[in-house]
């Protein structure tokens, strides 16, 4: 395959281990990643330690991603469904994600592509967690959202599983040591609703625990180069 050509949804394993690429990567990214950024965190303990879940945040930056699978369990492998488009012309990024696993390719231009809904299915069904950003896109601003898509409830109510509602401050700009601020939501269960009403129910939670966002005064090093990183 040729490194810019868009891959299948289902090019890589879905599994509820984690690999041991992942972990070693893990075991080094986490501390570095503490080191560049300053990271508030609120409602850790409605994490759940085991079972299968969907886990549904804002989108900002690049670090939403990399922030949730350093807070979440390492199992269940948490499976990010994410657009390739940029990732596969990016060697070494796309070296990683390609040897780590827990990425789903997710192609606009393919829509109702079922090999996709297989695959989520199937990382559920095997005990795995689902990471979605339903807005699909980057927000706008700080502390605004767009529009959820559906899909996140879909894979929930089909799979019967949790939802877990995370809502990010701070990731739109990076700069070295800047404080991000994390809130995560108790569960919603997909019980007594609709692909509709649960969507809805994540959008507003989300925007309830959304932390305010003020831009901190002084230096802001390596700006351009944190905000672009990936």
């Amino acid at each position: 395959m040729a490194s810019t050509a868009l891959p299948p949804a289902d090019l890589l394993p879905v599994r509820r281990e984690a690999t041991l690429a992942y972990r070693a990567v893990r075991l080094v990214a986490v501390p570095i990643m503490h080191l560049i950024f300053r990271f508030d965190v609120v409602g850790k303990e409605n994490i759940p330690r085991s079972g299968k879940y969907v886990v549904i945040a804002n989108h900002l930056n690049w670090l939403d991603e990399f922030t949730l699978l350093m807070l979440f369990p390492v199992e269940p492998r948490i499976h990010f469904l994410a657009n390739p488009t940029i990732l596969v012309t990016r060697k070494v990024q796309w070296f990683i994600v390609r040897h780590t696993g827990g990425f789903v390719p997710v192609v606009s231009e393919r829509h109702g592509d079922q090999s996709l809904f297989h695959h989520v299915d199937r990382a559920l069904e095997v005990g795995g967690a689902v990471g979605i950003f339903p807005e699909a896109a980057y927000g706008p601003a700080e502390g605004e959202l767009l529009p959820f898509k559906k899909g996140f409830a879909h894979f929930a109510i089909k799979a019967g599983v949790p939802v877990i509602p995370v809502a990010l401050s701070g990731t739109k700009d990076l700069w070295f040591r800047k404080r991000i601020k994390v809130v995560i939501g108790e569960a919603i269960l997909p019980a007594g609703n609709t692909p509709e009403s649960l969507t809805d129910a994540g959008y507003q939670r989300i925007k309830e625990l959304m932390p305010a966002y003020h831009e901190e005064p002084g230096r802001k090093l390596l700006r351009k180069q944190l905000t672009n990183l990936f």
